[in-house]
């Protein structure tokens, strides 16, 4: 049996590409790779850390409209990792410059976490491990 995979992409349901675009791009600070309709739904890829892609999804007929919640069944949140905690402090800095909101550096046993949400309100994490 070959060690297990690490993960190669994640793409995210959104409401309004025309809203999330920029701000992922703001949020990576790069261009997507790809922005394509494939017939059932368009989505836009970004590459992310050198090995990640991070998509965006948005389909023309959506289920509902409520909004993300990660209270239900299917995505928590979405986490970005940090090698340590000093880049925390970083992208905090960064978030801030950019006009979005997040809930401080909170540190716990199993490392260190800075939380904000996309325009959707999708969760999404920097993570640090723990202190050492």
């Amino acid at each position: 049996m070959p060690e297990f995979p690490t993960i190669t992409h994640v793409a995210l349901t959104v409401s309004d590409l025309g809203r999330s675009v920029p701000w992922y791009q703001k949020l990576f600070g790069t261009e997507p790779l790809l922005d394509e309709e494939t017939g059932s739904f368009r989505h836009v890829v970004w590459l992310v850390g050198g090995q990640t892609l991070v998509g965006l999804h948005q389909f023309p007929d959506p289920a509902d409209d409520l909004a993300f919640n990660e209270r239900r069944v299917g995505l928590d949140h979405l986490a970005f990792q940090c090698s340590e905690r000093s880049e925390l402090e970083q992208w905090a800095e960064r978030l801030e410059a950019l006009g979005i909101a997040h809930g401080g550096i909170v540190d716990a046993g199993y490392g260190s976490g800075l939380s904000f949400r996309d325009p959707d309100q999708i969760a999404l994490e920097f993570f640090a491990p723990p202190l050492t």
